[in-house]
């Protein structure tokens, strides 16, 4: 068994994977009815690392970055950071830092991000790998503006292709997917949310459609 404390994304990976995979933030399409939203998304699921890169500047056309993501530790502790470098504005675009606890059955992530003005805390705790049932909650709290939430959620697969999920934050809204993959490559995702906030104009729930390409 490896000892390798693996890459810097995989710190938090388990929790960040169920609490918000899937779900869809910010999908392209959208279609308004008076007791419904609904989205659809179409994207390609796909990572890469690179050590040098270029950003679009609006005056200068292209300005080179620089970037350094690295872990020490182990499979049990593990210590990492993730840093982009801007050379022609000679600023830090990215600042990032995580300290991951990996157990059995339990894995715990504490990460700094927003250049180290957020700061997640995460824990992962498998119940029943055969059905893919397990629980995660995360804190959120940003230093910047004093606000602190929490989103808790859950997983269990009903069939071998499909997982079903559902979350609840302390922000008011509660949320619910189901997830069926075809082929091993092509995942299709239905999810919806509601917001029940006293804050919130209106409870009319927000449905997204997700399908996702993997390599």
């Amino acid at each position: 068994m490896s000892n390798c404390p693996g890459l810097y994304i995989n710190i938090g990976k388990e929790a960040r994977d169920l609490l918000y995979k899937g779900y869809g933030q910010h999908p392209p399409v959208h279609f308004h009815q008076q007791f419904i939203d609904l989205n659809c998304d179409l994207s390609c699921d796909l990572s890469c690392r690179t050590g040098t890169g270029v950003i679009a500047n609006a005056f200068r056309g292209y300005d080179p970055l620089i970037s350094f993501s690295g872990v020490v530790g182990s499979t049990l502790v593990s210590l990492g950071t993730d840093i982009v470098f801007d050379i022609s504005a000679r600023a830090f675009n990215r600042i990032d830092a995580g300290l991951s606890l990996r157990f059995p059955a339990l894995v715990a992530s504490l990460n700094l991000n927003d250049k180290l003005d957020t700061l997640r805390a995460s824990c992962y705790h498998t119940v029943n790998p055969l059905t893919q049932t397990a629980v995660a909650a995360e804190l959120k709290h940003s230093f910047s503006i004093s606000d602190t939430s929490i989103t808790m959620g859950t997983q269990q697969a009903i069939f071998t292709s499909t997982l079903v999920k559902a979350r609840v934050s302390t922000k008011g809204k509660v949320s619910a997917l189901i997830q069926q993959q075809f082929l091993q490559k092509l995942c299709l995702s239905i999810a919806g949310e509601v917001d029940i906030s006293r804050n919130s104009l209106s409870w009319i729930p927000k449905i997204g459609l997700t399908v996702a390409l993997r390599p």
